[in-house]
């Protein structure tokens, strides 16, 4: 460990010299001391072990790995993020100012859309739209059961009741093919979710709308810039919604939505809709809600929107080499669907001992998460929906199996090789 000591302290001194002469900080001088002792650390416990892929255990414990992090993101963005902050508040408008407006034009312009609507969240930008489409009590909405609660709990808060199909097992999306069974007279309305990242087969979706005389509300939250057939997702419905929660692909500090449209009148009906259904200052032409996205958000989210297409290039690179690092493996890892380009909101792999797997991960520092465990028709809070056990077996199966490695922009290439050869190690143990 002297050994150990003296390199850190030697690298340490040069670097110090460098950095003052440079005009560094001396915050940057310690930031990179720290880089140089972790550094030094692994090359030693890497000389010494025996381990078959060159890291100790007790190292790996010691540098935890998230699943999902913004810190290093916002480190390098910080200054625009600060900026565009203290713009805001230094503009005298906080709520439904320009920069909303801007935010609004420049990102449904980007879906292939004319109009976007900012909201408070995802889950009201969805039921924002089906509430524009006067969906309601006694209405039935086709979804999926392996999609976050808000999907269902904003169509619920409408009083309409969803009606579940399963899923295709290969791409954990909407099995198409199910969806014709699915349809009674009361059904109003499909809405695909495109989950992890890419999106559902809508050629086939368009056509059972159309044959069936049916409304179309895609949920994009986990599926910023992927494309169909050449098409964005949120460019392939009557209304689509998405959400800025901090772990998207394109995410705020906080919580945000938006709701993105080709049509005129359901613009301006959503538009009125979130601001207590007025249409004129202080004068409601129905009732309406209060669900805003704020100038503060907004003037974020422009910034970090700048840098979009950049989250997602990384996303795919990330996403390539797990495909490389664990293709030897047992696991099951994504498949990306035909005509998709997948832009990775989460890396979702499936093994039966997803559990043992995620339980031994931990105990070496790495962190992974299951998106997601429970199929909503199961839960207690939707058994009043009549469905049970068994009658979704492709989604259930998927959930008993189901879990999400690290994947954001600024994962290093060193964290997620990591992970990897953590994960054939364990693999290794409990197979």
């Amino acid at each position: 460990m002297e050994e150990v000591k003296e390199k850190i302290d030697e690298k340490n001194m040069v670097n110090k010299v460098g950095l003052v002469e440079a005009g560094q900080s001396k915050e940057e001088v310690e930031q990179l001391q720290q880089k140089n002792s972790d550094e030094a650390l692994i090359e030693s416990e890497r000389e010494k072990t025996d381990h078959p892929r060159g890291w100790d255990s007790n190292i790996l414990k010691k540098m935890d790995i998230k699943v999902w992090s913004y810190l290093e993101e916002y480190e390098k963005e910080k200054d625009e993020i600060h900026s565009a902050i203290k713009n805001v508040l230094e503009s005298g408008v906080l709520i439904l100012g320009d920069h909303v407006k801007r935010f609004e034009d420049k990102f449904s312009n980007y879906c292939g859309c004319k109009y976007g609507i900012g909201v408070k969240n995802g889950t009201d930008a969805l039921f924002l739209s089906l509430k524009a489409l006067d969906i309601g009590p006694g209405d039935e909405v086709i979804c999926v059961a392996n999609t976050a609660v808000p999907t269902v709990a904003a169509i619920t808060a409408t009083g309409a009741t969803t009606k579940f199909v399963d899923i295709n097992p290969e791409t954990c999306l909407m099995n198409i093919f199910k969806l014709k069974d699915a349809i009674t007279e009361k059904t109003k309305c499909i809405l695909p979710v495109h989950l992890y990242g890419q999106c559902v087969d809508m050629d086939k979706v368009k056509e059972m709308a159309d044959e069936f005389g049916l409304k179309i509300v895609e949920d994009c939250a986990q599926a910023h810039g992927a494309t169909y057939k050449g098409r964005k997702a949120g460019s392939m419905s009557d209304v689509a919604t998405f959400s800025f929660y901090p772990s998207k692909v394109l995410g705020t500090f906080g919580d945000g939505g938006m709701v993105v449209t080709n049509n005129e009148t359901l613009y301006e009906r959503i538009k009125g809709l979130r601001m207590y259904g007025m249409r004129r200052k202080y004068f409601s032409i129905e009732s309406g809600y209060n669900s805003r996205l704020d100038e503060l958000h907004a003037a974020i989210l422009l910034k970090k929107f700048a840098h979009l297409d950049e989250y997602i290039r990384k996303r795919q690179e990330i996403a390539r080499r797990y495909g490389k690092l664990l293709t030897d493996t047992s696991l099951i890892l994504p498949k990306t669907a035909e005509n998709n380009t997948q832009v990775y909101y989460v890396y979702v792999c499936h093994h039966p001992k997803r559990d043992e797997i995620i339980a031994k991960l931990k105990e070496r520092g790495i962190l992974l998460n299951i998106s997601y465990e429970w199929p909503i028709h199961i839960m207690d809070g939707y058994k009043y929906l009549g469905y049970k056990e068994g009658d979704l077996p492709h989604t259930e199966a998927s959930c008993k199996n189901v879990f999400s490695l690290p994947m954001y922009p600024e994962l290093s290439y060193e964290k997620q090789q990591k992970v990897c050869d953590a994960l054939h190690d364990v693999l290794r143990e409990i197979e």
